[in-house]
């Protein structure tokens, strides 16, 4: 497989694109990009990857346009996933593919969508955002004439199937993935960096919207640490600037921590290069003893005071309703969904058809068509 113009100072222990296993169908490409900068790019360019854009993180679309959304998270995923690994000599276009294609499989209104889906799917293999990742880049996207999905290499499909634990995903799928055996440190990363991520812009989003405050914030010891930080350097600075300032100096601080933690444990375990990790076979990445602690309290008081704010569980119940309406009326007239869904009912059965047709829908797409079903007087 073409290197092209891969980085040549990369540490023995990052993934290679000359090294790559290789892709599912073989193809004659037209320039000689390297396997995961060009894997990158066609999650770039990827329909489920755009509608990213309208798919809840922790606020609807609808509620503002300052909010994040799976689309931004993704793009900050992206972008810590990447400081990690330029100063720890890794891949970073694997990194970057892996980040910004971690949450394509995500339904519409964040987890409780998940919830919904899974709830319904049970009996009929159940539902995670992970395996549906999976599934999104390997065949439900239709770009390319000779074949489903979006034909990445071994080292990302892997590194997608085991975005949270090295056993994720269908066991069928999962055996030509080692199972059992974490993934790259590449993969690794990705977990890390999207906690960094959406813990930090949770914070903004909390405090823009009101749900949680500075001097509740004061509480939690990584803040505080942080924000006194800022506050020495410039005394007179203003709230707004504060905030943006201390999540910045945070993200900084736990970017550092994940990179000296990560080096401590590959020296500790003798690590010198891939095969060595696949064999000693442990997880390098994660944040020390003392910032793992600190962390889950930040994580307690997110999940307490924003993420269970009873306008958030407000919003939860909606989408509890309209996720479980359209599954079953889905499920009871299948005849109302796209031909091209109808046609997939042989191959992988009806409710899982239904399920990747809601799956696939953004927000705004699967509001509109509940009023389309249920307001007797919208048009269909």
């Amino acid at each position: 497989m073409m290197c092209g113009r891969e980085r040549h100072d990369l540490a023995d222990f990052a993934c290679r694109s000359v090294n790559s296993r290789g892709r599912k169908h073989f193809e004659d490409f037209r320039d000689d990009r390297p396997a995961f900068e060009r894997d990158r790019d066609r999650i770039i360019h990827s329909a489920a990857f755009r509608r990213l854009e309208y798919k809840t993180q922790v606020f609807l679309n609808h509620e503002g346009d300052y909010y994040r959304t799976r689309l931004t998270h993704s793009l900050e995923v992206a972008q810590i996933g990447r400081a990690i690994a330029r100063r720890l000599r890794l891949n970073e276009e694997l990194t970057e593919a892996l980040a910004l294609s971690h949450d394509l499989g995500h339904t519409p209104f964040g987890h409780t969508g998940e919830d919904v889906l899974d709830r319904l799917m049970a009996g009929y293999g159940g539902f995670d955002h992970n395996f549906q990742s999976f599934r999104v880049v390997d065949e439900l996207e239709e770009r390319y004439p000779d074949f489903n999905g979006l034909n990445l290499t071994w080292e990302v499909r892997e590194g997608i199937l085991k975005h949270s634990t090295p056993y994720d995903g269908n066991p069928l799928v999962i055996s030509e993935f080692m199972p059992g055996v974490v993934p790259s440190i590449e993969g690794q990363i990705i977990n890390y960096a999207d906690e960094v991520a959406y813990n930090n812009h949770d914070i903004d989003d909390g405090l823009k919207s009101g749900y949680i405050s500075l001097d509740m914030l004061e509480k939690v010891e990584l803040w505080r640490h942080a924000s006194e930080n800022v506050r020495s350097r410039y005394p007179t600075i203003d709230a707004k600037r504060l905030v943006l300032q201390t999540i910045s100096t945070l993200i900084g601080y736990l970017i550092g921590d994940i990179c000296e933690t990560t080096l401590s444990n590959l020296e500790k375990h003798g690590i010198r290069t891939l095969d060595d990790l696949r064999r000693i076979n442990c997880q390098v990445v994660h944040f020390s003893e003392s910032v793992t602690s600190r962390n889950i309290e930040l994580k307690k008081f997110l999940f307490n005071n924003l993420y269970r704010h009873y306008k958030v569980d407000k919003m939860r119940v909606k989408a509890e309703l309209f996720i479980s309406r359209l599954f079953e009326t889905y499920v009871r007239y299948p005849n109302l969904l796209p031909s091209k869904y109808q046609a997939r009912f042989e191959q992988v059965g009806m409710h899982r058809v239904v399920c990747d047709y809601i799956a696939g829908m953004t927000d705004r797409f699967a509001m509109d068509e509940y009023r389309r079903l249920f307001e007797p007087y919208e048009r269909v």
